[in-house]
């Protein structure tokens, strides 16, 4: 015979290294990854070449460098170029340098978060040790459930902030936007609304904020709630991509509480800074802007994240999604402000003049709505509150008149009433975060006008 066979004892080395490296190639986590190497560097990105066809938009990928292995996403697609934006603020960045790609980020986000502080690439933060990873990965580009499958709002609930409960109230599974200028309230609105019972997990997403306030929202306002709560940070200072991502890794965990059938609310402060994230990160790979400086992808991505709040599908829970919107220079009409409020279920609306005045939450009764209000009033309720407005709507627009004199008592009865009793219907609606949370604001508001009358046949307007 020309060929000799093996014997079992020459073969036997050979065939154990094969079962090794069938092992290991056989691991479900193990991808071949393609690398390819930074060309060019600029602010904001750097380009890589050798890796276009092998990656897709919002892919990210990993850069080696001296100090070590940083992630980046892909903002960019060219036929033989592609352009990262680094997630880390201050990534050294050398030309040549080695980048591999990971795929699509995934985050798996597990009960044991409940009372943890975490970043947008859901590292702990609060130096209480590792977090423990869940079951199943989600990516945290997901996509809304479909319109047919998804639940109907149904039930109302209690804020304990007055002013909600009376004239916007809300249902589970809905989207609020808060609007207001700088400075006006609304992260301190958000901390009084992250106490309502009626939610059996709290997600937060604090995008851009100052960082000294972090602590002392955690602390102070949340306190006892923490327990049930995840907090999302990514502060002013941290780079556009992280602050891209606090809200898209946010709603992320609120889906995946939500598909336990839970109950979640989902706190985002603020969608304008990460719009304005957004628009960094756009402008840095080239796109051009469309409206008061903002790309076309900051009105693509806006409605993909406030979509994926609300009912979920049947047998699932519901995400409650309270929003706060950061308008320009007080201009209730500025892109992200017109553009978010299309998408949502209603809007509150602070004025800084009422803030000006002491009364807060300054929120104003007529310029603020629940388009899902219906669903929480009674029908004595929604009569009443139709009547407050006109009221209070009925006192506003004569203030001028009787600053100057021109009010005689008794000429209109409409007048006389709303000037009884609009002022006392301000001092109801009056709150501050140390305040308890009101049980029934029907209640406290009927209670406060029979007092003020001395009489006991103001109109029943308990729940």
């Amino acid at each position: 015979m020309g060929n000799e066979l093996l014997t079992e004892a020459a073969l036997s080395p050979k065939l154990t290294h094969l079962e090794a490296l069938a092992a290991r190639y056989a691991k479900p986590d193990f991808m071949i990854a393609p690398g390819g190497h930074v060309q060019t560097i600029a602010t904001g990105h750097y380009t890589v070449t050798g890796l276009s066809r092998h990656l897709r938009l919002g892919e990210f990928v990993a850069h080696r460098s001296p100090t070590g292995v940083h992630l980046g996403e892909v903002v960019r697609v060219e036929p033989d170029l592609a352009y990262v934006c680094p997630i880390e603020p201050g990534e050294p960045i050398g030309i040549h340098d080695t980048v591999i790609r990971k795929g699509a980020f995934r985050i798996a986000p597990s009960d044991s978060w409940c009372g943890r502080t975490i970043s947008s690439l859901c590292e702990p933060i609060d130096g209480n040790g590792p977090i423990v990873e869940g079951l199943k990965r989600r990516s945290i580009s997901n996509t809304a459930p479909p319109s047919m499958t998804r639940q109907r709002v149904e039930k109302g609930f209690k804020t304990g902030v007055r002013a909600i409960d009376i004239f916007s109230p809300l249902c589970l599974g809905q989207r609020l936007g808060i609007f207001a200028g700088s400075g006006v309230g609304k992260s301190t609105l958000l901390s009084m609304l992250a106490r309502a019972a009626a939610f059996d997990k709290v997600v937060i997403a604090l995008v851009g904020e100052r960082g000294r306030e972090v602590r002392e929202f955690i602390e102070d306002t949340l306190g006892a709630d923490m327990q049930k709560s995840v907090v999302v940070v990514a502060t002013s200072d941290e780079s556009p991509m992280l602050r891209k991502m606090a809200p898209l890794t946010a709603i992320t965990i609120a889906e995946h509480f939500r598909d336990q059938g839970d109950n979640v609310l989902l706190i985002v402060d603020s969608v304008t800074r990460f719009a304005h994230a957004i628009r960094e990160v756009a402008t840095a790979s080239g796109e051009p802007p469309i409206a008061r400086g903002y790309p076309a992808s900051v009105f693509t991505e806006l409605p993909r994240l406030l979509e994926r709040a609300g009912p979920g599908p049947e047998g699932t829970g519901t995400i409650t999604a309270i929003i706060s919107i950061l308008v320009d220079g007080d201009n209730h009409n500025d892109p992200i402000a017109d553009s978010t409020r299309g998408i949502l279920d209603g809007h509150l609306v602070l004025q800084r003049s009422l803030a000006d005045e002491g009364r807060y939450p300054p929120i104003d009764p007529l310029a603020s709505i629940s388009r899902l209000a219906r669903k929480a009033w009674t029908p004595d309720q929604e009569k009443l509150v139709s009547r407050l407005k006109a009221l209070v709507h009925r006192y506003e627009e004569t203030r001028d008149l009787r600053l100057i004199g021109g009010y005689r008592q008794g000429a209109d009865p409409d007048l006389d009433m709303a000037v009884k009793q609009v002022p006392i219907i301000y001092d109801v609606l009056k709150q501050s975060p140390g305040d308890p949370p009101s049980p029934d604001s029907f209640a406290d508001l009927a209670g406060a006008l029979k007092a003020a009358a001395g009489i006991g046949n103001q109109p029943n307007v308990r729940r």
